[in-house]
């Protein structure tokens, strides 16, 4: 991977994917590779895929930790802060907005939140056809793919995911362990493995002594602290899982009422970059501007620990033989869970009449065919679900 000594590359092509990346986390896998592997060419697809594995393995935001893990690859830590910067600071600036208007939940349901829904299946689509090429060029791994994407889609959970990531990497070092590994592609991190341990200890240490101290101080940031990162730290399976988590936390304990925290997962639907910037808008409403810093902080920085903490070490053992044949089926069991994305969640919360399938598959035509840019796909494909709800309804 080629660097540059600027880091301002690294933001601003973050905050464009920040701006743009609806339809979450499947969706924003297929952004990232559109812009950092096809466009920047900052890695191959092979590296992306491990990386994309390697997140899925760990609690938190997968689609975040593998823009955190690009960031840090290309810049070191402040390249990996700023990476997280760019793609999370628009949504939590917009849910924050959104924790003053929540009286008015009902706009949020108008015609180019669905275009932002169905923008995602062409999204998805388009980074399986290029996944696919490089990732599953055999039959052994086309069929880990499709038997990963009917398990994935029988067993919709978050251990069951990892069950299946792990089953396929045993089979793929059953099938390819005796082939020669080529030679991968050096990882140059700024930083080595100790300071990874150092991140595994803090990433602990935080996680047991802050709501040990919590219970003899009464104090609010610190209740802040204590609740997201202690979900942010716990959580497999993404922002859909983590709302339930965070509800059980903030409702009953009084910080605000179930109707209003609905009305916060209406707002993240609307705007681009990880669900997890949730915790804007429940932080916002919590203590102000302050609480949001704090709990979008709180709920980030177990990622940026576990990402910090894992890269050095996986640099290391993905050159081994026996890794690099489990990757293949690893690898190709990626490809089948983002098939399986593309049918659920992605396709049947966008897909509600011929007319939006329809609006997909000219999505899809211009990113594959026409070879546009995916915010000007995302810009197009709102209007046109803005129009057909306004003349279709």
């Amino acid at each position: 991977m080629k660097k540059r000594n600027s880091k301002t590359e690294i933001l601003r092509t973050s905050l464009l994917l920040g701006l743009t990346s609806f339809g979450g986390p499947a969706a924003h896998i297929g952004y990232f590779r559109d812009e950092y592997v096809k466009k920047k060419k900052w890695l191959d697809d092979k590296m992306y895929a491990d990386i994309v594995a390697l997140c899925q393995f760990l609690p938190g935001p997968a689609s975040s930790q593998v823009g955190i893990a690009i960031g840090l690859m290309r810049g070191g830590l402040l390249g990996g802060i700023l990476s997280w910067i760019g793609f999370t600071l628009p949504s939590v600036l917009l849910l924050m907005a959104f924790a003053w208007l929540i009286s008015s939940s009902a706009t949020f349901d108008i015609g180019w939140i669905k275009g932002l829904k169905i923008v995602a299946v062409a999204v998805v689509a388009h980074a399986l056809v290029g996944m696919s090429k490089s990732l599953t060029p055999d039959r052994p791994r086309i069929s880990l793919a499709i038997v990963a994407a009917v398990l994935t889609l029988l067993i919709p959970t978050a251990i069951g995911q990892i069950a299946i990531i792990v089953g396929a990497g045993i089979v793929g070092y059953m099938l390819y362990r005796r082939e020669k590994a080529p030679k991968p592609e050096s990882i140059d991190l700024s930083f080595g493995k100790k300071t990874g341990v150092a991140a595994w200890a803090i990433f602990f240490l935080l996680l047991i002594i802050v709501p040990a101290i919590r219970t003899f101080i009464e104090n609010t940031f610190l209740a802040i602290f204590d609740i997201f990162y202690r979900v942010g730290s716990i959580v497999f399976g993404g922002g859909h899982v983590v709302l339930p988590m965070l509800e059980r936390e903030v409702v009953p304990a009084g910080w605000m009422d179930a109707e209003t925290f609905i009305a916060g997962y209406g707002a993240a639907q609307a705007v681009p970059g990880p669900l997890f910037t949730l915790s804007g808008y429940l932080g916002q409403l919590m203590n102000g501007p302050s609480g949001a810093a704090v709990a979008v902080i709180a709920m980030f920085l177990p990622s940026f620990l576990l990402v910090i903490g894992t890269l050095p070490f996986w640099s290391a053992i993905r050159s081994k033989p026996g890794i690099q044949a489990a990757l293949k089926g690893v690898n190709a069991a990626v490809v089948g869970i983002l098939l399986a994305a593309l049918y659920d969640p992605v396709f049947t919360s966008a897909i509600g009449q011929p007319v939006d399938f329809g609006i997909a598959i000219i999505a899809f035509g211009l990113l594959m065919y026409y070879k546009m840019a995916p915010w000007l796909v995302v810009l197009i494909t709102a209007i046109l679900g803005a129009l057909s709800h306004l003349f279709i309804g």
